[in-house]
């Protein structure tokens, strides 16, 4: 899934330009609607006010090392996971018909913005984080290094940064697994070429099972019996001598988990080469 920058949606680019507006109403010496909105949605304990808040790390911390940037970027995922996002998303809706009411919002969203890129770049992390869909890793990692860039104010390795990533997401079971499921596929598929439907199932699986154990053992052992059954059936099929004995030797050695193992990243890979050795043995 791609994740696409959204102004009427981020919340420290909304701030930005009601200050701006403010300050045009100002100069054309007229009242300012933008005054009571901003402080009807950004003071107090508001969901706006909160989220706010995470963007303003981002606007006041520049020019520092790439250690306090990761911190920093860490300490934003961690306070934005324990937001309402559905108080959020009410909240966000609310504040965009105001603005529609007292301004236009073509000519409201068109003023240009400092750090306009960071926090767009922001958004897009937090919106990645926070769905509950599979999202590319791609995302994660284009819009990390363009925050540490805007931080740091300096130029940052992408492969450092996707490398941090896993570390950080290493903190929360779930989500790692989310990204790995990402970067799984993009290794099997180089490696494959293309997956097969079982393939797939396999590591979407590996993904929806994450809060339980028992489910996942029972699909990977009906996985397994499935592989049996078919390399059994190939088996008689092939004439080859040599590779009827190897392919018996691989049926022999195919054991359901016992109620004490636990699914790993080693489990998966050997279900996803036993189909593609069914694979293989079908297109030869």
């Amino acid at each position: 899934m791609k994740i696409k920058h959204s102004k009427f949606k981020n919340t420290g680019l909304i701030y930005e330009l009601l200050i701006k507006q403010i300050a045009a109403d100002t100069l054309e010496n007229r009242p300012s609607p933008a005054i009571k909105i901003l402080k009807k949605y950004y003071s107090g304990k508001s969901f706006l006010a909160k989220e706010y808040k995470l963007y303003e790390y981002i606007t006041k911390n520049k020019g520092i090392g790439r250690d306090k940037a990761e911190t920093v970027l860490s300490t934003i995922n961690e306070i934005s996971r324990k937001l309402d996002q559905a108080s959020l998303k009410n909240q966000k809706y609310n504040l965009i018909a105001d603005i529609k009411e007292s301004y236009n919002l073509e000519h409201f969203f068109s003023a240009k913005v400092r750090d306009y890129k960071a926090l767009a770049a922001l958004y897009c992390l937090l919106e990645a984080q926070n769905n509950s869909e599979l999202v590319d890793p791609q995302i994660f990692v284009d819009n990390k290094t363009t925050i540490l860039e805007h931080l740091t104010e300096q130029v940052q390795d992408k492969g450092d940064v996707r490398q941090s990533l896993i570390e950080e997401y290493s903190n929360y079971e779930k989500d790692l697994k989310l990204l790995t499921y990402r970067i799984l596929l993009e290794k099997f598929n180089k490696k494959y070429a293309t997956l097969m439907p079982e393939q797939k199932r396999i590591l979407k699986e590996f993904i929806t099972s994450v809060d339980s154990t028992t489910r996942l053992r029972e699909f990977v052992n009906s996985a397994l019996e499935n592989v049996r059954l078919q390399l059994t059936e190939l088996t008689e099929l092939v004439q080859d001598d040599i590779l009827k004995i190897k392919l018996n030797e691989v049926v022999d050695n195919i054991t359901p988990l016992s109620n004490k193992e636990k699914v790993d990243t080693e489990t998966l890979a050997i279900l996803m080469q036993y189909y593609e050795l069914i694979k293989e043995i079908r297109e030869a």
